[in-house]
């Protein structure tokens, strides 16, 4: 379970001085997916990640250091709240700098040991995160894993959630709104944190 959750700082791209001695879980997904209200929800706070009302607008790579306890262990990890895909208001050529610098921070930060890939499970088929998908798994690396995890599923009934479930067996499904899903996901951080630092 997380303990306390507190920010550390913000990058604008990839810094090798910047180093961690601790696994990283990276949050991705297309801006006003609710990636930093889950992060808030998850580590029990409100206002730890800022999330902003204008989408695209969050364009640093946020960290922060969360205590976690599992089995009577305690460790520490960091959470890594990354600009969303798409929708952003900027110039031309500073969403192409921008792309660049994602790009290389995600390829090069070797302690990303998890990336969560956040869908609006209303819409589990755009284009943006077909290509996502594909895009991170055409650099994953044995000790990374993807974990698709489906927000906003207050939204849907019973029918459309069972048939989310279906087509992807390994869904997490989590309402900001209602809380839901949270306990789930926090574990399955955990478990997949100490399985790939255990089997390395």
């Amino acid at each position: 379970m997380i303990i306390s959750a507190r920010f550390i700082t913000s990058l604008p791209k990839f810094d090798e001085n910047f180093a961690s001695n601790f696994s990283e879980v990276a949050f991705l997904g297309r801006s006003n997916v609710g990636k930093s209200s889950l992060i808030n929800s998850l580590c029990k706070q409100k206002n730890l990640a800022k999330s902003s009302s204008t989408p695209g607008k969050t364009q640093l790579i946020n960290f922060f250091e969360i205590l976690c306890q599992k089995d009577g262990n305690k460790f520490n990890i960091h959470f890594i709240d990354l600009p969303g895909f798409g929708y952003a208001k900027v110039s031309k050529n500073l969403k192409e700098e921008w792309n660049i610098y994602l790009d290389e921070f995600l390829r090069l930060r070797t302690s990303i040991k998890l990336f969560i890939h956040l869908i609006d499970s209303r819409h589990i088929n755009l284009e943006i995160d077909l290509n996502l998908d594909t895009y991170l798994k055409s650099f994953l690396r044995p000790d990374q894993r993807i974990l698709k995890v489906f927000t906003k599923c207050d939204k849907l009934n019973q029918s459309e959630k069972t048939k989310l479930k279906n087509n992807f067996k390994e869904a997490i499904l989590v309402s900001n709104l209602n809380k839901i899903g949270f306990e789930k996901l926090e574990n399955e951080i955990m478990n997949q944190i100490l399985g790939l630092q255990s089997n390395e």
